[in-house]
């Protein structure tokens, strides 16, 4: 397609994410996101955690929200859950890699936060539904900045925590996490050719509930910038 391209309505804003250290943002295309990565909390949601494949739902570009934000509680929905992530920037083509060009193949890091529906995800669920408007709604794929792999090491360790309104909600060790960070990438290459422009949240530890208008959410994983939001009131 040209650059003298025209389109009958304006051109989407191209979403990003913000590097730390560099004017550049890394332009996003495609956000994955890992169900279940961590045994406590797939037993907190009713599974069992013994390793089987991953699985994956996914999130539109266009949900990102960058850390320090206040969002409005989304509508159609009475309980809002935060899930704490770890959030892998790909920067190179993979396509049925092993987990040595997997891990290679990660660009950066950041902390993340998808923040679910819980009640239309569970409708869902009950139903053999997807789950897009539990997860895939404006707003809920919140992200701090991305930190080069290669200003942060390899991120297989190191601990992840959530607090709300200063209180500490979720607490683990990215250790913890059944399928590693090269696991999961190199899984999901089996299913699609990736590359620069995606994301994959890894999956939360136990500790996921609800938050309400006025709260304040802050993450942390070792290593890596803090994450804040504030929900705001329903518009």
């Amino acid at each position: 397609m040209s650059s003298t391209t025209s389109y009958i309505f304006p051109a989407p804003e191209q979403p990003s994410v913000p590097v730390r250290g560099s004017s550049a943002r890394y332009a996003v295309a495609r956000i994955f996101c890992v169900g279940r990565n961590y045994a406590a909390h797939a037993r907190e949601m009713g599974s069992d955690p013994d390793r089987e494949p991953p699985f994956y739902f996914g999130k539109p570009a266009n949900a990102l929200v960058e850390s320090g934000a206040t969002i409005p509680y989304p509508p159609m929905t009475q309980n809002l859950h935060y899930e704490m992530e770890l959030v892998l920037a790909l920067g190179a083509p993979l396509f049925r890699a092993t987990a040595e060009e997997a891990a290679a193949a990660i660009w950066g890091y950041a902390a993340g936060l998808d923040m679910t529906r819980r009640d239309l995800q569970n409708a869902a669920k009950a139903t053999g539904r997807p789950w897009d408007t539990g997860k895939g709604f404006e707003n809920s794929a919140v992200i701090s900045d991305l930190i080069p792999a290669t200003q942060c090491g390899a991120m297989d360790k190191g601990s992840i925590t959530l607090e709300v309104n200063g209180v500490v909600k979720q607490r683990g060790d990215l250790s913890d996490m059944i399928w590693s960070n090269a696991e999961i990438v190199a899984n999901l290459s089996q299913f699609y050719r990736l590359g620069p422009g995606d994301l994959i949240y890894t999956g939360t530890p136990e500790g996921v509930g609800p938050v309400v208008p006025g709260d304040e959410i802050t993450g942390q994983i070792e290593g890596l910038t803090n994450l804040t939001l504030t929900i705001g009131q329903p518009q």
